[in-house]
């Protein structure tokens, strides 16, 4: 009995489900959403990584090349690629939190609560 998994068209929440035989696979449906509106997706597979190999890659210094601190879009699309990189499944919370910051794309730059970040006041650890 495989496990496959789904993206709901409705509310874009990422699913695995059992399906018990194909006739089933036809009537499935989003647990948070209801909506039977689903397409399948590519499940992903492990690769052969040792801890070591993952953390040399992610600590590579060219990761960081396109990454700008400032702004929401490019430390979201960061986030989300080191998660793939350590084979980790951020969630569907974080996801929506990352797409919600790309979304925004650096038009907010107060941070949580309506402060200015610490860049900006220059009330960081200075040393």
């Amino acid at each position: 009995m495989p496990i496959y998994e789904y993206e709901c068209r409705g509310c874009h929440r990422r699913v695995s489900l059992l399906v018990r035989s194909v006739s089933q696979q036809a009537s499935v449906r989003c647990p948070g959403c209801g909506s039977a509106e689903l397409s399948r997706l590519m499940s992903r597979f492990a690769t052969l990584k040792s801890e070591d190999d993952r953390m040399e890659a992610a600590a590579d210094p060219s990761h960081y090349g396109d990454l700008d601190e400032n702004d929401p879009r490019s430390v979201a699309t960061y986030v989300k690629r080191m998660g793939e990189e350590m084979g980790e499944d951020l969630g569907p919370d974080l996801d929506a939190a990352m797409d919600e910051a790309m979304d925004e794309g650096g038009a907010d730059d107060e941070g949580p609560g309506g402060e200015a970040s610490l860049s900006e006041t220059g009330s960081g650890d200075e040393g």
